[in-house]
């Protein structure tokens, strides 16, 4: 492993295991018929939804939404700002936002409120890490993959400088401008 090589934080096999875990708990809880949209927020939720969506036993659509609130920094400015909405109709459908990552809260926040604007019959979070210390807003994840430190982390989704975010495991880096 070289000096650039993120050091692995959770593995490939744990992060598998997980969302195997996450959807069959996802099956169960929205075996009601009521059609269930998986919103995935672009771009880092992409490989996680994927995984999730491929092992739901019950049927579903996916539709994306892409937000910012990093904007040219590494640290969120806790200002979010929708960049692209859903383009489906989701008014009376149970929404599932799936998220890479919470980190203050605020994005998720955001989406939550947002969301409810498209009046659909309930919604839920899923996210695949958060970083519980960093909150700095009231969410609630309900489906969550792992609690991680305050760590800089990349793979499975999750990007530093659109860098890393194909690798299979979730690992940490220490970004040079950090």
């Amino acid at each position: 492993m070289n000096e650039n090589t993120p050091e692995v934080l959770i593995s490939e096999e744990d992060i598998r295991s997980r969302v195997l875990q996450l959807a069959e708990q996802i099956s169960v809880d929205y075996a009601d018929g009521i059609d269930l949209v998986m919103v995935g927020v672009l771009k880092g939720s992409v490989i996680f939804l994927a995984d999730l969506a491929r092992g739901l036993s019950i049927p579903r659509t996916i539709e994306f939404i892409a937000v910012s609130s990093y904007g040219d920094s590494n640290v969120s400015s806790g200002a979010v700002r929708l960049v692209m909405d859903v383009r489906g109709n989701i008014e009376g459908k149970h929404v599932l936002i799936v998220e890479d990552i919470v980190d203050t809260g605020h994005t998720l926040k955001y989406l939550i409120g947002m969301m409810k604007s498209h009046r659909p019959a309930s919604i839920k979070t899923a996210a695949l890490v958060r970083k519980a210390d960093k909150a700095e807003v009231d969410v609630t994840v309900d489906y969550l993959g792992f609690d991680i430190g305050d760590e800089w982390v990349v793979g499975y989704g999750l990007d530093y400088a659109e860098q890393n975010r194909t690798l299979p495991y979730i690992g940490v880096i220490k970004p040079p401008d950090a």
